[in-house]
């Protein structure tokens, strides 16, 4: 009787025990497929940060093309409104050598 009850109480622990621990086939198969999710998520968002650096390199470029243009533009028309307004200080100033050259003219007369 006794060795009736030993041998019940030893396989109701063994009972017990083997139903609470998992086996390392058990985890990898629980593991695995969260392992493959997460490489390929992995990938997907090294591939748009590389899309997003590809593009922001682009429009950056663009954006400098653009200023580039616009301050040779702006040079341009700078200089040619020097050029205008050098032109007309020019004339103003030969008006006014001639004014000056024909008052001469006519205090040498008198």
């Amino acid at each position: 009787m006794q060795k009736l009850t030993v041998w019940s109480i030893l396989m109701s622990i063994l009972l017990l025990l083997s139903y609470g621990c998992a086996t390392r086939d058990y985890v990898k198969q629980q593991v695995n497929p969260l392992v493959d999710r997460i490489s390929k998520l992995e990938e997907r968002v090294s591939a748009l940060e590389a899309k997003v650096g590809d593009t922001s390199s682009a429009e950056l470029k663009q954006e400098v093309d653009q200023a580039k243009s616009l301050a040779e533009e702006a040079k341009k028309c700078c200089n040619e409104g020097v050029a205008a307004r050098a032109e007309a200080a020019a004339k103003r100033a030969e008006a006014a050598a001639s004014k000056a050259e024909k008052a001469f003219e006519l205090h040498q007369r008198k």
